[in-house]
């Protein structure tokens, strides 16, 4: 009997080790062919941002490239969700990143983003996640508002609180409506997700996989946050809990860098009005007909506004008589409109502007 039990422990020694042999050559094999579309897509994202900032004058066309945008974004969250899942980095550099900022990047990246809806209670606009986090929490969040949002109906929102707690903490909370999760589910995924998880088979992610909660599981491990999804929602659904440490948390110059995009924003002073001189005045009397007149430097006009990556113009340049001169206040509307949608991914609302 002994010898028979000892020839079964031989057996399936054998089978694990050739099963885990057999996973950990999938898993190199799709590493590779991830990262090289990981790259192929950033470079296509690149050329995307190119033809933003070079058309800028005709609407539809900003829509059409910003739709095309959005979906390159979704495309490559699932390619970077396989390669970190089989053991790869998550192939984006970030600097010092603005908690808001990416909260509201991290739902950019999914279909039905407008539904997610970022309440932040942070108090201070200056507090960031450091740079070599700010992209494995991105992830992180990304992958629990899309399971969020698939679970819910499509009339249901997904609530996203940011808040800082008395430890220094700041939790990043995911509330949705939908019907929940059973306690088998509950106990499956706080598996996947425990930073103390064991190595996880491809085999056992499912048939197809579902590669989320195990995502997750790797850069919790990696870099030192926290996730649970143990809690239910007030709505009915689940609650998902990002708690980042303050070890990777920093604060970030406002100074130096541009303001968070849900920073409170500075009231804008009443437009001074511009009064013409009496010269002025009897010189368009004598032409029949009132000119425009610019504001004067140092006027409303030129307060400080945010920062964005705008290509100015060059100032003094005359526009080709056989061309409309351009409108720059039009312009500069338009372009408001789609980098809003494409650089913070705060909300639906600019998008559908465009349309």
């Amino acid at each position: 009997m002994e010898l028979l039990d000892s020839v079964l422990t031989l057996v399936s020694g054998i089978v694990v080790k050739e099963r885990r042999r057999v996973d950990a050559a999938a898993r190199a094999a799709l590493r590779g062919a991830s990262q090289d579309s990981q790259a192929l897509s950033y470079r296509l994202q690149t050329e995307l941002d190119a033809l933003q900032k070079e058309f800028t004058g005709s609407r539809s066309l900003t829509h059409k490239v910003l739709t095309a945008d959005h979906l390159n974004e979704q495309n490559l969250r699932l390619i970077q969700r396989t390669a970190i899942v089989c053991g790869a980095w998550p192939g984006h550099v970030r600097k010092d990143t603005y908690v808001t900022e990416i909260v509201t990047g991290a739902s950019s990246r999914l279909r039905g983003f407008e539904r997610v809806k970022i309440n932040s209670r942070l108090g201070a606009s200056d507090i960031g996640i450091v740079g070599r986090a700010a992209e494995p929490v991105a992830v992180a969040c990304t992958e629990l508002m899309a399971n969020a949002l698939e679970h819910s109906r499509d009339d249901l929102a997904v609530d996203v609180s940011l808040i800082k707690t008395g430890n220094g903490s700041v939790c990043i909370t995911i509330d949705d409506a939908g019907k929940g999760m059973t306690p088998e589910a509950v106990a499956r995924g706080a598996r996947l997700i425990s930073a103390e998880q064991q190595e996880v088979m491809l085999t056992e992610l499912g048939d197809p996989p579902s590669q989320g909660f195990a995502a997750i599981g790797r850069l919790v491990a990696d870099h030192g946050f926290h996730v649970s999804i143990d809690n239910p929602s007030p709505y009915g659904g689940v609650r998902a809990v990002v708690t980042i440490p303050p070890n990777l948390l920093t604060s970030i110059d406002e100074e130096a860098a541009p303001p968070s995009v849900m920073a409170p924003q500075p009231p804008m002073a009443p437009r001074a009005e511009m009064r013409p001189t009496p010269d002025a005045d009897a010189a368009d009397d004598a032409a029949g007909a009132s000119r425009p007149r610019t504001p004067a430097p140092g006027t409303a006009a030129e307060l400080p506004q945010r920062r964005r990556r705008v290509h100015a113009a060059p100032t003094g340049e005359v526009a080709a008589p056989t061309h409309r001169a351009p409108d720059p206040e039009r312009s500069r509307d338009a372009w408001s409109d789609f980098q809003k949608g494409l650089e913070s991914g705060q909300n639906g609302t600019d998008l559908e502007e465009t349309q």
